[in-house]
Formats: structure tokens, sequence, C-alpha cells
């Protein structure tokens, strides 16, 4: 394949490209099998990878962040799914809760938990997802009641990532029980509190090494000042405006996950021989090759095109949704199509692209499902 150059890169993400490959290479490669079967990563390796300077790389210094924008963790993040690893879950920490602090926190809010999180001291996590509630976040149950100076948070959360580890969790919560505290808000609630459990680590059958848990919430009690914000009633808004950024998110990953899919392809049927021959030389092996490049060269070149309008501030909701629903539906199909030119051997856990199979599949689930995203697309036609 040709080389291709996103037009958002320079010199500066180069570098940082080198350094997160390095890491993700000594730090992510060799415990793949060890974290799918611990179902977590090492806790050491959040503060290593502050050490460096690779989270919350989108966050300004005077908060302990890099001072980059979003070019730099799309960076971070493709290089994280060019080894394979989804179980360092970075995306949610540094892209997602991350920038619910930086968008919405208070001041205080944002110097107590953001250098934090830049360091690796605190892990992040959000709690959208309810056992009966999916991708319609208004049919959230979870409530937290204002009583005198504090909120109560009742309700249960599950397929939470970073669950297992979380320091600090985003809850979303109904507060429509005062008068001063209509709809549905976001609190920061510290795993120390009492009241707060972690249920079991699940069992997944893909993503095996991403700590991704149910979380309960019995009668927590956190002060006010603890809404996000410090306003409650604005967690509906707050969740619409940064969905977009998830979504993009996933599209990233996926995209990533494509083109080390192929390129490991195209390396394993150069070298291995049927009939006399590399597999590569037989012309349905060829052509499957063609149409996943042109796959992933069309994926590219969209989801560059909204990488370099979210850092504008140009990037809508619909098409986020139109990235990440096409970008995902891609991905499986050219995921399964690299699975099948492997052979047998592609079904064995040893081979990477098995991993990736299954790994990627949950991407048109969640972050919103697909079909939701369809439904978003199709309100501004």
């Amino acid at each position: 394949m040709t080389d291709y150059q996103s037009p958002w890169m320079d010199e500066e993400l180069a570098d940082l490209r080198g350094l997160a490959r390095r890491f993700c290479v000594e730090e992510l490669l060799p415990h793949q099998q060890r974290w799918r079967e611990q179902h977590h990563v090492d806790r050491e390796l959040w503060r290593k990878g502050g050490q460096v300077g690779l989270l919350c790389l989108s966050v300004p210094e005077q908060y302990g962040g890099g001072g980059g924008d979003y070019r730099h963790e799309a960076v971070v993040l493709a290089e994280q799914a060019r080894v394979g690893d989804n179980a360092w879950g970075i995306g949610v920490h540094s892209v997602v809760v991350a920038h619910y602090l930086l968008d919405y926190g208070t001041e205080t809010q944002k110097q107590a938990w953001l250098p934090k999180l830049a360091s690796g001291e605190v892990v992040a996590a959000i709690a959208m997802t309810e056992p009966g509630t999916g991708s319609d976040l208004r049919g959230i149950r979870t409530r937290a009641t204002l009583d005198g100076d504090e909120y109560v948070i009742a309700g249960a959360k599950t397929f939470i990532s970073n669950a297992s580890q979380a320091d600090l969790v985003v809850v979303v919560a109904t507060t429509d029980s005062g008068a001063d505290s209509p709809g549905m808000s976001l609190l920061l609630v510290e795993a120390d509190r009492a009241g707060f459990r972690r249920g079991r680590v699940l069992e997944k059958i893909g993503q095996r090494g991403q700590d991704t848990a149910e979380l309960f919430f019995d009668d927590v009690r956190v002060p006010r000042e603890n809404v996000l914000g410090g306003v409650p009633g604005q967690g509906l808004p707050q969740l619409m405006q940064q969905l977009p950024q998830e979504r993009l998110t996933v599209a990233v990953i996926g995209l990533a996950a494509m083109e080390t899919a192929l390129a490991q392809t195209i390396s394993y049927t150069k070298q291995r021989q049927a009939f006399g021959q590399p597999i590569f030389e037989f012309q349905h092996t060829r052509f499957t090759l063609a149409e996943a490049a042109t796959e992933a060269r069309v994926a590219r070149t969209f989801v560059d095109d909204c990488i370099a309008a979210h850092v504008r501030g140009e990037l809508d909701a619909a098409t986020a949704a139109m990235a990440k629903w096409w970008t995902t539906e891609r991905v499986s199909r050219v995921l399964d199509d690299c699975l099948q030119l492997h052979g047998g051997y592609g079904y064995m856990s040893e081979f990477p692209i098995a991993h990736s199979w299954v790994d990627q599949r949950v991407s048109k689930i969640y972050g919103g499902s697909n079909e939701i995203m369809k439904e978003i697309i199709a309100r501004t036609l």
C-alpha cells in the first residue's frame, strides 16, 4: 500500500506517535494475555502513563495536562489499538471524563481532579448505562435526592469501563425531587464514600482485559458541591454535547484496528503457502485485500476530516454519528475478511486477528448503538 499521511499530522504529533508507540510496545503488548485473564490492567500502568505524559493530552497545562488538542489523544489511541490493546481505559479516562470536568466543572472541581487524572494518581469512570437502560438516557432510574446540603444517590449501573479501579466516578442521575434541581445531573462520586459498591467484573466475549463492571449506589451521600458544574439539572445537555467526541473516538480506534488487521493479513498471505504458492497470489485473496484497503482508505479520509473539523470546533452530532456508524460497520466487515484469509489459524487465540475480530464487535453497540446513529442522522435529513 502507498503511504498515507493524515493532513492534520505535524512534526510534534509525529514525535508523540513515536513516544506512544514505544510505550505501547514496551508496556502494553507484553501483558495482553495476563490482563485478559485477570480482567484489568496493572494499577501501576496508570502512573507510568502519567509519568511519560500520555494521559489527558488535550487538557490545558494549568490543570496538569499536555496542553494539546484532540489530535494528540487520537494519536495515542491509535497506537494503543495498533498493538491490539483495549484493556487500558484511557479513552474513558482522558477523552471522556477529563473533558466533562474541563468543559463543565467548577474551577474547584477542575483543580481538585484534573491534575490527578493527568498524573495517573486517580483513575476515572463515567456511569451512564443501567441494567434496564441502554441507549435511552431519558430512562435513567438512578436518583439523587437533595437532603439538606447533600445529595443521596440510589441506583445501579452496569457495563461501566474502568469500574473496578476507578477512584472517581461521574454518575448520571435524575435530580428532579427538589424544586431547585430539575431534570438530570452529573455527580462526582469518590469511590471511598459509604454506600458505594463495586459489583462483579463482567465476563465479556471480547475486550476481556478491560475491567467492565457493575456499580451500586446504596444511598451514597455527596455534598451538593459535587454536582458537575455546581448547577443541577444540566446533565442531559452536558451529555449531548460530549457524545460527538466519544463517537469520533470509537471511529478512531476502529480505524486503527482495521488498518492494523489489513497490514497483518497482507503480511500473512504473502508468507503462507498453499498449492505451491503464497496465498496472496490467488486472485480471490488479492481482490479481497484490494477491497479492504479501499475501505480502510475511505474510512481514513473520512475520520481525518472529522478530526480536523472537531479541532476547529465544527464537528456536528450527525457527522460524528456517521463516522461512528460507518467506520464500525466497515471494521467488522474487514476484520471478518481478514480472519477468513488466515484460514484455521485465524480462529486461534495466538493470532492477533482472532482477538481483534471479537474485540471490535462491540464497537457497533457502545457509544450509542449503530441503530441510534442512523436515527440521529435521519433527523437531519
